[in-house]
This record gives structure tokens, C-alpha cells and sequence, in this order.
């Protein structure tokens, strides 16, 4: 399974006793593939490095990039498929890039792209992910 993951889930999952580090479980066990373009690990480590630390930063994105069910991969096309938050696109556009199975993210911005018929991307909360992960 293949999925892109929003800053804000990435951030809930980093302190190990958080309610989300299974997601970090997970990874570490490769139950899925995390696909990233260069445009999100920079802002990865933008968000990481001012809420956690510059350590913690590189440390995260270390075994993220290091990690081998880690796919990189870059958009070439700008599909502008979030208006409230032209930001997140470059989520929307990696998801579709990659092919991914699921964009998994909390932000309420994402919403629209359930009302999208083409290009499709699967939006989901991070609860819900784990519900389909406990289920493979």
C-alpha cells in the first residue's frame, strides 16, 4: 500500500508515547510505502525543526529518507486542486504523481478532493488509516 502523509500527521506521530506514533510503528514494519517529493520533506523539516527541534528534524527525515519503503518521487504537473490552501497541493499532486493509495491528513482543506471525480485521490484521517492498516 501506498500512501502520502500531511505534515500535520507526520507531526502528531513523532513523540513516542503520542496517540499517533503507531503510525512510525508501522512504517518501521514497511506495512506501507510512504512516497515524498523534495517540496515535502522541505517542509517536513520546516515544521518538524519549529515545533519539535533542528535535531529532531534531521533525525526524522534521516530515517524517512534512509527508510526502504520510502518512494520518492516528483510531480511534474500542478493539477490546483485545493483552493482554500494552495499550499497542500503539493500534497494532492505527489498522491497523484505516485499513484498512492490513500493521502492521509486531518486538515479539513484536503475535503475537496473527495468531491473530485478525476484525477481520484483518497482522502483520509489518520483514524481512518489505521483502521485500514489493522485490517491488512
Amino acid at each position: 500500500m501506498r500512501v502520502v502523509i500531511d505534515t500535520n500527521c507526520l507531526l502528531a506521530s513523532i513523540p513516542p508515547k503520542g496517540a499517533y506514533y503507531w503510525l512510525y510503528e508501522a512504517f518501521e514494519q514497511e506495512r506501507f510505502e510512504w512516497a515524498i517529493s523534495n517540496e515535502i520533506l522541505t517542509e517536513y523539516d520546516e515544521k518538524i525543526s519549529e515545533r519539535y527541534s533542528v535535531r529532531t528534524a534531521h533525525l526524522v527525515l534521516t530515517i524517512l529518507t534512509f527508510a526502504p519503503n520510502a518512494l520518492f518521487c516528483e510531480p511534474y504537473y500542478n493539477w490546483q486542486l485545493i483552493e482554500e490552501d494552495p499550499d497542500d497541493n503539493k500534497f494532492a499532486d505527489l498522491a497523484i504523481a505516485a499513484g498512492v493509495d490513500y493521502l492521509i491528513t486531518n486538515d479539513g482543506d484536503f475535503n475537496v478532493l473527495k468531491k473530485t471525480d478525476f484525477p481520484k485521490v483518497t482522502v483520509v484521517s489518520l483514524d481512518e488509516f489505521k483502521v485500514i492498516l489493522q485490517a491488512t
